[in-house]
């Protein structure tokens, strides 16, 4: 079985605009004005599929020193993340729940459920704390736009749900490279009457990615292969 391997994007992170694509501000976002990271650039522009071997660093991700910017107070999600987290200065799955809500993220799709949510905290949890702070927030943001642009690129009829070939075009696009069983398997767990809708799409997305970080953490040698104790194996995917 092979996974993505690095490279193949032509100097592009995967879910990123072309240069000199201007930032897209999310609806509807109170608070000191658009909220909108820079959202993911056609599928058909992500380049060419990376070597085997190997998997995406970060397949319809956001940039891996994204979190490493400080907070400022100028920034205009600065003040709609302190109103949402309150006094403990994080936000929990409920209060991310609430949030994707009122800013109209999802638009015409359904809101995301509760368990997604807890999956997309879970994905930037890397203390283990069930909360993201300001930095982790921004950074979700940045893949979620990412993953709509994605998704409406295959959902032109805006019905809120893809076919299952269009979900296999759209792992293939973010740079996974998984074999034909493991897709078959991905495609019945996240499809509902023969279509997968938008929340699940950005569940699979979340698992995907998380998952991908994990082993690609413990794959030092970049060779498609790791080591897993059965203790943290349990942990890596009970945790997403």
């Amino acid at each position: 079985m092979a996974y993505p391997g690095y490279g193949g994007y032509g100097g592009q992170m995967p879910g990123m605009p072309p240069q000199g694509m201007p930032p897209q501000g999310m609806p509807g976002a109170p608070m000191g004005g658009p909220m909108g990271a820079p959202m993911g650039g056609p599928m058909g522009h992500m380049g060419g599929a990376p070597p085997q071997g190997g998997y995406a660093p970060y397949g319809g991700g956001y940039p891996a020193n994204f979190g490493a910017q400080p907070p400022s107070a100028n920034d205009p999600m600065w003040g709609y993340f302190t109103a949402i987290a309150g006094q403990d200065g994080e936000i929990d799955a409920e209060e991310l729940q609430k949030c994707l809500t009122q800013s109209g993220f999802s638009g015409t799709y359904t809101p995301f459920s509760l368990e997604t949510c807890r999956i997309m905290i879970a994905m930037l949890d890397r203390d283990f704390t069930g909360k993201m702070g300001f930095n982790e927030f921004k950074e979700l943001f940045t893949a979620l736009n990412g993953w709509k642009q994605n998704f409406m690129m295959f959902d032109q009829d805006r019905s809120g749900s893809v076919e299952p070939h269009e979900m296999s075009q759209a792992i293939n696009a973010m740079g996974y490279r998984v074999s034909p069983q493991a897709l078959n398997g991905i495609i019945k767990r996240y499809s509902k009457g023969g279509r997968i809708f938008f929340d699940d799409y950005v569940a699979c997305s979340v698992k995907l990615r998380a998952l991908t970080d994990n082993f690609r953490r413990r794959d030092t040698m970049q060779q498609g292969t790791v080591n897993f104790a059965y203790d943290d194996f349990i942990l890596c995917t009970m945790a997403i």
